[in-house]
């Protein structure tokens, strides 16, 4: 993973993933942000749980506001009543490709706390925020390890909180897929076209300097 940006060294160690197309940034940045994607083509290979909760645990140290750390995950290795049971919450769509990944992790969020002095429980506004960075940090550490991280929004979240026992007070984002990525070929025809990395919107169409001045 070497490139404009990289830290000597950093890298070294970690696999080069392999990519299907180029993606440019404008400004130089670590290649870590370009080279990630999320492909839907995965091997059928078991995740191993050490490479699983060296992600969950990268996942761990994201930023948090007051430090509430209020993400949560519950996840299901291939092979296990927990990966089928995960599987069965998905949409047919994504449950068609996701069966070949080797673990399945629902990402959740607590959306509330007790405070002293206050009564009852108390909103945590961030807590979206909050599981959307260490979702991130999750797929980051494993593009390190030489896999790959999808995530879906394509889910019954009803279902899952029925059948995963969730709590009303957290809240369900997504469930994603981890594997190592597979060819293309393994897909139904109507997804190998689609299974290349996405580019981005311009950062011109993105950022603003003092005031909200974007178009559509």
């Amino acid at each position: 993973m070497k490139g404009c940006g990289t830290l000597p060294g950093l890298y070294d160690d970690f696999p080069t993933p392999l990519m299907t197309a180029p993606r440019q940034p404008e400004y130089r940045i670590d290649p870590q942000f370009t080279e990630r994607w999320s492909p839907r083509a995965f091997t059928g290979e078991a995740l191993d749980k050490g490479s699983l909760m060296t992600c969950l645990e990268a996942a761990r140290w994201a930023p948090s506001g007051n430090n509430l750390q209020p993400w949560r995950f519950v996840y299901g290795l291939r092979g296990t009543p927990a990966f089928e049971q995960l599987l069965g919450t998905l949409v047919e769509s994504n449950r068609v490709w996701a069966r070949q990944a080797g673990a399945l992790v629902l990402v959740l969020s607590r959306t509330q706390r007790l405070v002293p002095g206050k009564e009852g429980p108390q909103p945590i506004a961030s807590h979206a925020f909050d599981a959307g960075a260490a979702w991130m940090s999750l797929a980051l550490q494993a593009q390190a390890l030489g896999l790959h991280a999808h995530a879906m929004g394509g889910f019954d979240k009803a279902r899952a909180r029925e059948v995963l026992a969730v709590p009303d007070d957290h809240a369900l984002h997504a469930v994603v897929a981890l594997g190592r990525r597979g060819e293309a070929s393994l897909l139904p025809e109507a997804l190998r076209e689609r299974e290349q990395p996405n580019g981005r919107l311009p950062l011109s169409a993105l950022v603003a300097e003092g005031k909200f001045s974007f178009e559509g």
